[in-house]
C-alpha cells in the first residue's frame, strides 16, 4: 500500500520479532512501517478514533502491555482503527510519529496514544505500563473506549481471542540486526 523508503534499519533482528508483532496483527492492527503510513493514517480529519501502539521488544513493560491492548479489544467499544508500529524495528515511522505527532510528549515505548483528527486524546506512557498486569492495563483503556468510541466491539471473536498466544520474552536476548 506504502511504498518503502526506509532509511534506517532495523536494530533487532527482524525474524526475532516478528512473533511481537504478529500479536498485535493478530487481533487487528494494521502496521504503519514507513513515514508516509504514519501521514497517511493519523493526518486525516475523518473523525475516527485510532489507537496506536508503539511496540517494543523490552519484556517487562511490552509483555504486558500487549495482553493488555489485545483484552481491551474484546470489550463492547473499540476505536475505529488500530494502528502499529514497531520501536527499534520500524525506525524512520517511529521518528516521524515521534517528531509530528507526539512532540509534545517524550519518547517512550511501549507506549498506546487514541488520536482523533490528528490529535493526541489519550496517551498511556511506559510508566504506566511497567509493573502492571495486562488485567489493569485492559481496564484503563476500556475505561476511555467506552467514553470515546463508538465502534462496536470485539477486534476478533472471543473463540479466536481465547486462541492467542501471547509474546513473551526478554529484549535482552533478542539478536541485533546484522547490518551489512
Amino acid at each position: 500500500m506504502f511504498e518503502q523508503t526506509i532509511r534506517k534499519q532495523p536494530l533487532y533482528d527482524p525474524e526475532s520479532v516478528q512473533w511481537m508483532r504478529d500479536e498485535l496483527i493478530y487481533v487487528g492492527f494494521e502496521e504503519m512501517l514507513t513515514p508516509e503510513a504514519v501521514e497517511y493514517h493519523l493526518r486525516k480529519n475523518d473523525d475516527e478514533i485510532k489507537l496506536v501502539v508503539l511496540n517494543s521488544v523490552c519484556g517487562c513493560a511490552a509483555g504486558s502491555a500487549r495482553p493488555g491492548v489485545s483484552l481491551a479489544l474484546q470489550n463492547d467499544l473499540i476505536p475505529d482503527k488500530l494502528l502499529t508500529s514497531f520501536a527499534g524495528q520500524d525506525r524512520d515511522a517511529v521518528d516521524y510519529l515521534r517528531s509530528e505527532f507526539l512532540k509534545d510528549y517524550p519518547p517512550s515505548s511501549p507506549m498506546m496514544a487514541l488520536f482523533k483528527n490528528g490529535q493526541v486524546i489519550y496517551i498511556m506512557h511506559r510508566y504506566q505500563i511497567e509493573g502492571r498486569t495486562p488485567e489493569q492495563i485492559a481496564a484503563d483503556l476500556i475505561e476511555v473506549f467506552n467514553k470515546v468510541c463508538k465502534r462496536k466491539g470485539p477486534s476478533i471473536p472471543k473463540e479466536k481471542y481465547e486462541q492467542l498466544v501471547h509474546a513473551k520474552a526478554c529484549g535482552h536476548a533478542i539478536p541485533l540486526n546484522k547490518q551489512e
